[in-house]
């Protein structure tokens, strides 16, 4: 007989466990000090010989971090000298510009149970001689003042301080031992150890009048994103509208380019479980990154399956756990073969580094719920068919997205040339967060009590959805005809503008993406998308659009909300015109980084290159030309999804299809938007 508790219940079990002999109790206070004159209450450790760490004693020198990857330091070359304990490398590592660097020094290690800690390290010298790390992390990234998360809303609030020679940090260990790296910045500088502090911090309690929280930390495929990084989307962005705001508060700590290695190293982790209170739920997602071939790079992304199982199992779990958070693993989806050919089935795309099945058996042995987004997306893909999942990943054409990427602006295609399949569109992070609530419920039907936590957090509607396998009512803005084949192609865009009022479904729930656009509508739209007032747009005249008319209409729109300055022009025809985010620079993500350099924003064929402008009518000749220089409309012959590719065909004549309209409102509507906003907009 299974035994299944009430999730109320299984909160006030967890907190008696705290309170329990060998449970996640506050571990106890440390204090060492290794000067000749030892602070009162301290431990002295002040011989000549330095000592070596031991289980008996808990603490000394060891002559390798328990880093991952395991860091080389000296124990024979330390000396003790009335200021404590001191080292001096006679040579560095040349390649300190690197990740692979190592300096070398001392770490002291000491045995203390997972938990958090206020740790005070006091060194010899100052920071100007000397680095201090906690346990492997990135002392450049923990003192920096960063944000977690792409629009500035989330700053770290446990950095490291560095005050003269004490360098300060909040802590959460998940191991059974904390390391104290001393570093030197450079050859033939001495720098030590004088003394080390260790005060717990206890699991915080939630404030009164506080909701729980549901944390999601994960890589490019969780992450909130922004509207100059649109059409990009991750599931951890739309994951809080599945929820019932009144019961929970679902907050994403995920960004590009992370790993279960660089989350920790960063300080991502620790922030994140400082933040949290007793009760609160983690879902960590990793894999992507993880894959990355540098697990030997001191500060790199990628894991060998040990190191992954060892992440999991000895830094990230025990460290939730001593916080009296609850885990919640979450499979990283199958990424899309950008070039899958007609017919072909999708598979796994983990075939290496079998990262999933790996955290399927980690949560069925340490009893974690494993919601298995990996198996989900692979049936996902399989049943929505080849055509509908390419449209929703970032497949970009000319003219899609003003949006930009590493290497410059989206909106002349991929400027990687290519048909990116891990990363997409807002319509797939959808259906994602779709599968985690359906995984969820899954697993409470099962009798998991952290899943059914969960779910009955989840809106009325999801709940509803949830049992009657029919999401219409969470997501009207999906029509009948652009879930599969051709319908597809500007999904996305379709989705989106139904969402924000400028499109309805007819009686019969369908868009009808392949019939000619009215112009009227189209201004409507327009003018809806650019909040422009009454008037802003001319009512054109009843009828189809044209590819001229739409272009007249752009420009009216355009020259209605930015004006006609240059100087007025929004950031994604300037600030990001040509502009390549290389390593090191702010909102860099090595995930998107594909080599290529500069992209433009506008046209890459000029107007005189052109081969049709000859057929525009010449009343509109110059607003046309305004309207493709200035990159509102573009060439619809002669592109192509996944590549940087203009046209030299106009069309003025043409008539506009509501998915081509779809396709240019969009692009209009995030040319309108602020570029550092987070795109969460409904």
């Amino acid at each position: 007989m299974t035994l299944t508790l009430h999730p109320a219940a299984m909160l006030a079990v967890s907190l008696l466990l705290f309170t329990l002999p060998g449970r996640a109790q506050t571990p106890a206070g440390q204090h060492y000090d290794f000067t000749s004159q030892p602070a009162p209450g301290a431990v002295a450790l002040h011989a000549k010989t330095p000592p070596l760490y031991s289980t008996a004693t808990g603490y000394g020198f060891v002559g390798q971090s328990g880093a991952l990857p395991a860091r080389a330091v000296h124990t024979a070359p330390i000396r003790h000298e009335p200021e404590g304990y001191v080292i001096t490398e006679p040579a560095v590592d040349p390649n300190a510009a690197t990740d692979h660097y190592n300096n070398f020094g001392m770490v002291f290690r000491v045995k203390a149970a997972p938990g958090a800690y206020a740790i005070r390290v006091r060194t010899t010298t100052g920071a100007a001689d000397a680095i201090v790390s906690i346990s492997g992390m990135q002392t450049s990234r923990l003192t920096a003042p960063v944000f977690w998360d792409a629009a500035g809303l989330m700053p770290n609030h446990t950095r490291m301080t560095v005050a003269g020679r004490d360098w300060s940090y909040r802590y959460v260990n998940g191991r059974e031992f904390i390391d104290i790296e001393i570093e030197p910045r450079r050859a033939g500088v001495a720098v030590g150890l004088s003394e080390i502090v260790l005060t717990p911090i206890p699991p915080r309690q939630r404030p009164a009048a506080t909701l729980p929280a549901i944390f999601t930390l994960g890589d490019s495929t969780v992450k909130s994103y922004t509207f100059d990084e649109a059409p990009m989307s991750g599931w951890g962005q739309v994951l809080d509208q599945l929820f019932d705001p009144g019961k929970v508060r679902v907050i994403n700590y995920s960004m590009g380019g992370r790993s279960f290695r660089s989350a920790y190293a960063e300080g991502r982790l620790n922030d994140l479980l400082l933040a949290g209170s007793i009760g609160d739920t983690v879902m960590v997602q990793f894999g992507h990154n993880d894959e990355s071939t540098d697990e030997t790079r001191r500060f790199g992304r990628g894991s060998s399956e040990a190191m992954y199982e060892e992440f999991i199992r000895a830094v990230y779990l025990p460290a939730i756990r001593a916080r009296g958070m609850q885990p919640v693993f979450v499979t990283p989806m199958s990424r899309v073969n950008g070039n899958q050919k007609p017919g072909e089935p999708y598979a796994d795309s983990f075939s290496k580094r079998r990262f999933p099945d790996l955290m399927r058996k980690l949560g069925a042995e340490l009893g974690v719920p494993v919601v298995d987004l990996n198996a989900r997306s692979v049936a996902y893909y399989n049943a929505a068919g080849r055509e509908a999942i390419t449209a929703m990943v970032m497949s970009i054409e000319a003219g899609e997205t003003p949006g930009k990427t590493n290497d410059g602006s989206y909106a002349n295609g991929h400027p990687a040339n290519k048909i990116d399949g891990t990363h997409f569109k807002e319509a797939l992070s959808k259906q994602y967060a779709r599968m985690v609530a359906t995984e969820l419920a899954r697993l409470a039907a099962q009798g998991d009590p952290v899943a059914a936590g969960i779910t009955s957090q989840l809106s009325p509607k999801v709940r509803h959805a949830l049992a009657a396998n029919d999401w219409s009512a969470v997501h009207p803005e999906i029509a009948n005809d652009i879930v599969a084949g051709s319908g597809a192609y500007y999904r996305n865009q379709v989705e989106k503008l139904i969402q924000l009022g400028a499109f309805t479904k007819d009686t019969q729930g369908n868009f009808r993406p392949q019939e000619a656009m009215q112009a009227r509508e189209f201004a409507a739209a327009l003018a809806l998308l650019l909040r422009l007032p009454a008037g802003a747009v001319a009512a054109p005249p009843e009828g189809t659009l044209t590819r001229e008319t739409m272009g007249a209409l752009l420009l009216e729109a355009y020259r209605a909300r930015f004006g006609t300055q240059s100087l007025a022009r929004p950031a994604y025809m300037t600030d990001y015109n040509g502009k390549t985010i290389v390593p090191g620079s702010p909102g860099y993500d090595p995930n998107l980084d594909s080599g290529a350099q500069g992209a433009m924003y506008y046209p890459l064929v000029r107007w005189e290159q052109l081969q049709d402008t000859a057929d525009v009518s010449a009343a509109n000749a110059q607003t046309l030309r305004e309207a493709y220089e200035l990159g509102l409309m573009r060439s619809e012959s002669g592109i192509e999804r996944g590549r940087m590719l203009n046209g030299r065909t106009l069309e003025p004549g043409a008539l506009v299809t509501r998915a081509k309209a779809a396709k240019a409102l969009y692009f209009m509507w995030v040319l309108a938007q602020p570029p550092k906003a987070e795109n969460d907009a409904r």
